[in-house]
């Protein structure tokens, strides 16, 4: 890891991720490597839903999606609000969103073939 030395412009090694901060980031990816969950992270990336508003907009069955949810609530990647007798779920912040989006922007060059930038 690097950071840019803010004087020179330079690049200086950052400390290595401790063994937990490691393990939280694999557990992270682990949770985003299924694809349900990864397309709702990315619908959660946008605002709060509802598990129904969730599965029409990814059609899937509710049962699934409420496990997934579950999942993914567990991991620390979404979190909830109550809204009368709703529940309404939206990724946990920032660094999740941003994650989601470039894990998806990645993809997408990938695919479609988009020159790679640096």
């Amino acid at each position: 890891m690097y950071a840019r030395d803010n004087e020179s412009g330079a690049s200086q090694p950052q400390e290595q991720p401790t063994s937990a901060q490691v393990e939280a980031a694999v557990a992270a990816f682990r949770m985003l490597s299924d694809g349900t969950r990864l397309r709702l992270m990315w619908v959660l990336s946008e605002g709060e839903y509802d598990v129904n508003s969730l599965a029409a907009a990814i059609d899937v069955a509710r049962p699934s999606v409420s496990q997934h949810l579950a999942k993914l609530r567990m991991a620390g990647l979404v979190q909830t609000r109550r809204d009368g007798r709703r529940v309404l779920y939206k990724a946990r912040d920032a660094h999740v969103r941003a994650v989601i989006k470039e894990a998806l922007f990645h993809a997408d060059h990938e695919v479609s073939g988009i020159p790679r930038h640096d």
